[in-house]
């Protein structure tokens, strides 16, 4: 919509396009110029200047990551994974928003403290006990290891909370409750259809988070057959050499399902991040 008074062509706008150009241009970069050395023979990391243009070795690189690591099944592992924790962390997350933002119970406040508090404490503090946790339950090797414990985290019931009491009125919770609605109906047919930006934006955020997310997984899953991508993707560190075509390639192939999942909501998540951003 134009606006307004004001120029297209003014100083601000100028300085303002300019500036995302750039810092577009540096965020693709990084992503393009892996596919680039993932298209050369591994010498071209030390060329000078740098490759800049995509080579014609990347399938022959592709396949050395087949035959080295079970690509596949580390991506269907990863899937799995991912989607399983997504989809539990969005459903209990967005519960206790919904709880915390409207409802009251005795100790409501000091509870949420509680859970924001846990969001201090360094995920690594907690490898030890989680493992022995882990180990007896028999889920070492087992995707159970990684999924079960992040099925919630304090992160996304804060997030739930915040949006649910910025964007749902309290007088149309009385209509509910009016019209004989349980709370879990409320929940279901009034709270879960007017948050989907904020749902989307959740589930974004977890699912990138999961599939990256390597120091876990590495401490639980030590078959190959259950390894996730960004462990399988270690293993093709060599002890003696490393062949950084053949690991970037891997790194591409393993980046792109990422990619589409984040093209497929990036209109829900711009929205659920812009949300909050205006008031009224």
């Amino acid at each position: 919509m134009k606006e307004v008074g004001v120029k297209w062509y003014s100083p601000g706008k100028i300085i303002t396009y300019l500036l995302l150009i750039i810092i577009t241009f540096l965020s693709i970069f990084p992503f393009y110029w892996m596919f680039v050395i993932g298209s050369h023979h591994t010498s071209a990391v030390n060329k000078f200047p740098p490759a800049m243009l995509p080579g014609a070795n990347f399938f022959e690189n592709a396949g050395k990551v087949f035959d080295n690591i079970q690509f596949f099944q580390a991506i269907i592992n990863s899937v799995i994974a991912s989607t399983a924790i997504t989809a539990a962390v969005l459903f209990f997350c967005s519960l206790s928003g919904f709880a915390f933002a409207k409802l009251n119970f005795k100790w409501k406040n000091g509870l949420f403290v509680f859970i924001i508090a846990t969001m201090m404490v360094p995920s690594q503090l907690g490898l030890i006990p989680s493992y022995m946790i882990i180990s007896k339950l028999g889920w070492i090797n087992s995707l159970n290891a990684i999924i079960v414990p992040a099925m919630v985290n304090a992160f996304g019931v804060f997030w739930m909370r915040q949006y649910i009491m910025a964007t749902i009125p309290n007088e149309l919770m009385d209509a509910g409750r009016i019209d004989g609605c349980s709370n879990f109906r409320l929940y279901w047919s009034v709270v879960l259809p007017s948050v989907r930006p904020a749902m989307a934006t959740l589930g974004l955020i977890t699912f990138m988070n999961v599939w990256n997310d390597f120091l876990w997984p590495l401490v639980v899953l030590k078959d190959r057959s259950v390894h996730t991508i960004q462990i399988a993707l270690r293993t093709l560190n060599g002890a003696y050499y490393q062949d950084f075509a053949m690991i970037l390639a891997g790194t591409f192939m393993a980046t792109v399902p990422i990619l589409i999942v984040f093209l497929m909501f990036s209109k829900q998540f711009i929205s659920g991040l812009t949300e909050g951003s205006v008031k009224n």
